[in-house]
């Protein structure tokens, strides 16, 4: 096992914690907009109270003309507000609904999966969000129109509303085009493709960098059981755990990897050196959800690679070049991982003692979960398995010898599959002739 002690910044101070807070309000579709609604509120009392102290400047002057003119303008403003507030949410359906269809054909052909893409998409959520701020404003700019005729009696006059209402349209508007080509972008494989590649790099950045070696943990001395619903283990709050294994004085390991299923009453954290720490020190530090994600799972863009691959290989999708742009990306993500220390990342305190064991997959389980699969599917398609080949080539060139054996394992194993699938000579000569572009 290569464990690795990790501490990130300077020694004597804990490692950054990767905020899980942030990484699930990225992962819903309600905390943006809930947020526009509420500033876009703040923004109408602000305005509200700007017009009232413009329209009392302008009562108590003596410039009788200035004061018609804003009322006019407010006038004719009140129109195109009163079209706004009409025609948003009906907009906001239609072109929700449209894209909404074209994220179900996304995620058909690729793979359920590249929905978070969609729900993780900056540009859609800041068009829901000024979509809706737009409706709502158009709404409170309405309430506050008055209709009393007489310019000295009025007590409201919106004119900055109406000018912010018409600012929210031209927003609107431009966000719309940003939006349009956003989904239409999403809805292209190599587009699809590479956002999960970022995705997974961020999460290799993200993990902290190893400063020197570790030993072992000590003796086992007590477990803590999952209390809460089943589901899949999303991330942890580093921070929190380390925080509370200093107190103690032990060391807590992480029992399931990110990414497992864990049902309540199974052991999520093994205790070392000492007494567990408190049930209210350990509150909020494990999350459990319905499917994975990216914050802490390594695995995961992989997973997801793999599964675009695997459907372009299915017999109802057939698109071997799809599944070739999905095996660029597999290589290019394990030639990355190629040389880093795996298996299980230590976390310190600010003293520099390990306090938190957190396992991720090993080198072995990264190329199974990247080639094994898509090569059972693979030995009578030539454009794969000649990509395949190029790409276990490639790997082996940059691996260290102690790495060689899961690629050589799987070079094997392809080898003998297409023999066995393909019974022409030439044919199968063909099909394992390594080349980048499968069959450029």
């Amino acid at each position: 096992m290569s464990d690795h002690v990790v501490t990130d910044g300077p020694p004597g101070r804990l490692p950054r914690p990767l905020s899980p807070l942030r990484e699930h309000l990225r992962d819903t579709f309600w905390f943006a907009p809930t947020a526009g609604i509420v500033v876009i509120f703040g923004l109408w009392l602000l305005a509200a109270y700007a017009d009232g102290e413009i329209l009392r400047a302008l009562q108590t002057g003596d410039d009788e003309r200035a004061l018609t003119r804003a009322i006019g303008f407010a006038d004719d403003v009140k129109a195109v507000v009163t079209v706004i507030s009409s025609a948003m949410m009906t907009f906001i359906g239609v072109v929700f609904s449209i894209s909404l269809v074209a994220v179900q054909m996304a995620s058909g052909q690729f793979s359920p999966r590249v929905v978070r893409i969609f729900v993780r998409s900056r540009i859609a959520k800041l068009t829901f969000t000024v979509f809706l701020a737009t409706f709502l404003l158009s709404l409170l700019v309405l309430m506050s129109y008055d209709g009393e005729p007489d310019p000295h009696a009025v007590d409201s006059v919106p004119m900055v509303q109406a000018v912010l209402a018409l600012v929210m349209v031209g927003l609107s508007l431009f966000l719309f085009i940003g939006y349009v080509n956003g989904t239409l972008r999403m809805m292209r494989v190599g587009f699809v493709i590479d956002r999960i590649t970022r995705e997974a790099f961020r999460v290799v950045a993200k993990q902290p960098s190893a400063r020197a070696a570790g030993g072992e943990p000590g003796l086992e001395t007590a477990r803590i059981a999952h209390h809460g619903r089943a589901g899949v283990l999303r991330d942890v709050h580093i921070a929190r755990l380390v925080r509370a294994a200093r107190k103690e004085g032990t060391v807590l390991r992480l029992i399931p990897r990110i990414g497992d299923f864990v049902v309540p009453g199974t052991p999520v954290l093994a205790v070392h050196g000492g007494a567990a720490p408190s049930r209210r020190a350990l509150a909020y530090t494990v999350s459990v959800g319905v499917e994975r994600t990216f914050h802490q799972d390594l695995g995961f863009g992989l997973r997801q690679l793999s599964d675009i691959a695997l459907r372009a290989l299915s017999p109802a999708v057939n698109d071997p070049t799809t599944a070739v742009q999905a095996l660029d990306r597999i290589v290019q993500f394990l030639a990355a991982l190629v040389d880093k220390p795996l298996e299980a990342v230590r976390h310190c305190d600010r003293r520099g003692r390990v306090r938190l064991i957190q396992p991720v997959p090993g080198w072995d389980e990264l190329v199974d979960l990247g080639f094994a699969e898509i090569r059972l599917h693979a030995p009578d398609q030539p454009q794969v398995t000649r990509r395949i080949i190029a790409g276990l080539d490639d790997l082996l060139l940059l691996a260290p010898a102690e790495r060689s054996r899961p690629l050589l394992r799987h070079r094997a194993l392809l080898v003998e599959a297409v023999e066995a699938a393909v019974p022409q000579a030439a044919d199968r000569a063909f099909a394992l002739h390594p080349d980048h572009q499968g069959i450029g």
